[in-house]
């Protein structure tokens, strides 16, 4: 009798840890349904406020852990390993990291970038006008907007990149680097560009070399299975990040150097409150109907979006940096999760 009830009893416990290892399992899956990891680099925006004060945590429900990255470079090779879900990129990273094949899709636009981002050349260093530019030691983050832009600049004014030394480096060492004399300028943004400028003047900036042609931006891009199993998440997400653009549209001018927005910027990335103030005045921040427009998102093959990154594609790759390019890109472009979000309260 002892022995058959022992069974009984040993069956039951079985079958209880079971149950609760079960349960356990089930729970411990649906938590980590609602996890995300989320690259931003040293970009200063209305974005890092909501980054600050947990909107996006509170929108969504999720948790976010949010990675720091010195630049889009780095955060396209992180996406393309699959150790982050969405990222905010330059248009440069990301039309590298999607035409080696990464299915990725620009879903919402953090920033056109504009005067934020700028050619820099040392004060004494020789260099007045692009012709100078010859022999010099030129820092830049490889594969970021800069880059990019970079080599455009020296394009449109006859300079083989092979006749000045283009040296990559992050936006940091690019400020240190000129701390010690080590190069005659720099391509960057944040606080590093504010750094430089203190003992140097702009050649020419991004928001001048878009208007002759090629623009950059700065997006947001998503793996595009976790978007398809979290749609509701990406929306929320794109509506807290617009809703944090029309806040500054809306009043530019409360951004003081002692406004909690810029505080909150310095507190994200470092730097300078007054640079703060100027580097966000520098870009453009699209309102929700724009984005779902051809301007941008909307309109398939012919959107703003897919033709600048097609563009930029055709131009890395005559510039050896990318093998392919597709004939179209408007599957790396969604304008459906900004729709889906202005439908939302």
């Amino acid at each position: 009798m002892w022995s058959a009830a022992h069974r009984r009893i040993s069956g039951l416990l079985a079958l209880l840890s079971a149950t609760v290892l079960f349960m356990a399992g089930t729970s411990f899956s649906h938590a980590q349904d609602k996890e995300v990891n989320i690259a931003y680099q040293l970009i200063n925006g209305p974005y890092l406020v909501a980054i600050a004060n947990g909107d996006f945590e509170n929108a969504t429900g999720y948790k976010i852990n949010w990675r720091q990255f010195d630049s889009g470079g780095k955060i396209a090779t992180a996406m393309a390993s699959g150790d982050i879900q969405i990222g905010a990129l330059g248009s440069s990273p990301l039309t590298s990291v999607i035409s080696r094949g990464i299915d990725l899709q620009l879903f919402g636009i953090l920033d056109q970038i504009n005067e934020a981002e700028a050619l820099v050349v040392r004060n004494g260093s020789g260099i007045n006008k692009p012709e100078d530019l010859r022999g010099k030691k030129i820092g830049v983050p490889f594969v970021s907007t800069t880059h990019y832009h970079l080599l455009y600049a020296l394009e449109l004014w006859g300079i083989s990149p092979g006749s000045v030394e283009i040296l990559n480096m992050q936006p940091n060492q690019i400020a240190a680097a000129w701390a010690r004399g080590d190069i005659d300028a720099g391509y960057a943004w944040g606080p590093a560009q504010a750094r430089i400028k203190e003992t140097g003047k702009v050649l020419i900036d991004s928001g001048e070399l878009g208007r002759k042609g090629k623009i950059t931006f700065d997006g947001f891009a998503v793996a595009r299975k976790f978007a398809e199993a979290n749609p509701d998440f990406v929306a929320k997400f794109v509506k807290v990040a617009t809703d944090a653009d029309a806040a500054y549209r809306n009043n530019p001018a409360a951004w003081t150097p002692d406004s909690p927005m810029v505080k909150a910027n310095v507190k994200m990335i470092g730097g300078q409150a007054k640079d703060v103030v100027q580097e966000v005045a520098g870009y453009g921040y699209p309102t929700r109907e724009e984005l779902i427009s051809p301007a941008w998102l909307g309109g398939g093959e012919k959107s703003g979006a897919a033709k600048a990154l097609k563009d930029t594609a055709e131009f890395l790759k005559a510039q050896g940096k990318i093998d392919q390019v597709y004939p179209d890109y408007s599957k790396f472009v969604t304008p459906k999760y900004v729709e889906t979000a202005m439908r939302m309260k």
